[in-house]
């Protein structure tokens, strides 16, 4: 089979036009619905509004509350996000035999999207015609990055015991590496929490003159900004939809459990940086630092995105 140009177009709706065409049309349909429903109950959670996103958004926390907040959210989300993207992109064989032949191959091709994102690849082609990409600019090497402007060292790093609900948000994702649904349900979730709370995350860091004008906060935490890197809302939507070809009716009970129960796990999580944040905020009272710029590490001009 010979490609052209126009076959290689547009590839996430030619990856949702397969994943749509392997299912009956009615169970598709039914499917969606139940995903729509999940997704109302996931904008209706506490979590959703949680007094912490006004706290971050205020730009009054100090440095201490900062840095141990983004320990603790280093260890709950960002250290896995990418196993968990590629426990799913393994466990989507569980499509076969259930489906036909080839069945798994779209939603891969769709995580992959995301995969490309999040170890560093860019859209286009190089100066030698090969595909953009760079591993510093990787998600979790740019998130290191912003540990290095709060002055986080690595020994820090190394020795930091999470708090027992951090290590909960974590264990919850990682128990599902076996179940496709579970983990493809759970990575969409995380998605929705990375949209709500990186843009308090990104306030509040440039609240302590941080710049958040590259690197990870170029990448997450403006989705609003058509100039940025931030592609989380594609992402999420993916994963709905790769959610919606994996469902049977027999699981939706314990699909919409799974997800709600992570959700809670989130709450907790918030709630538990608010109450050490009052504790941190009367032992260090704030002090604002002066704005930096720093240049990214691949060279004097390149900017992280």
């Amino acid at each position: 089979m010979h490609s052209s140009m126009t076959d290689l177009d547009h590839p996430r709706k030619k990856a949702i036009a397969a994943m749509r065409a392997s299912l009956p049309l009615d169970l598709w349909q039914k499917n969606a619905l139940f995903v729509e429903n999940l997704r109302h109950l996931i904008g209706d959670h506490p979590v959703a509004s949680h007094p912490a996103i006004d706290m971050l958004n205020s730009g009054e926390l100090n440095m201490a509350s900062m840095r141990m907040i983004h320990l603790e959210y280093r260890h709950a989300i960002v250290q896995i996000f990418t196993d968990a993207l590629l426990a799913a992109q393994m466990q989507a064989r569980q499509l076969e035999p259930r489906l036909r032949a080839g069945a798994k191959l779209a939603p891969r091709f769709l995580i992959t999207l995301n995969d490309l994102d999040e170890f560093g690849f860019r859209p286009g082609v190089d100066t030698e015609g090969y595909y953009r990409g760079n591993p510093a600019y990787a998600h979790y090497p740019l998130f290191e990055r912003v540990l290095d402007e709060y002055g986080i060292d690595q020994e820090r790093r190394r020795n930091y015991v999470p708090s027992r609900v951090a290590t909960g948000v974590r264990r919850c994702l990682e128990r599902s590496y076996r179940n496709y649904l579970e983990v493809t349900v759970l990575l969409a979730a995380a998605e929705e929490e990375v949209i709500l709370f990186s843009p308090p995350l990104r306030a509040a860091t440039r609240a302590l003159g941080i710049s958040v004008d590259d690197g990870y906060y170029f990448v997450h935490g403006i989705s609003e900004d058509k100039t940025a890197e931030a592609a989380d809302d594609d992402h999420e939507n993916d994963l709905w939809l790769i959610l919606t070809q994996a469902l049977t009716p027999d699981q939706y009970t314990r699909v919409q459990e799974v997800c709600l129960q992570y959700c809670d796990l989130w709450d907790r999580f918030w709630t538990y940086q608010m109450n050490k944040v009052r504790l941190r905020q009367r032992a260090h009272p704030r002090r604002r630092r002066p704005f930096t710029t720093r240049q990214s590490p691949a060279s004097g001009t390149y900017a992280a995105y």
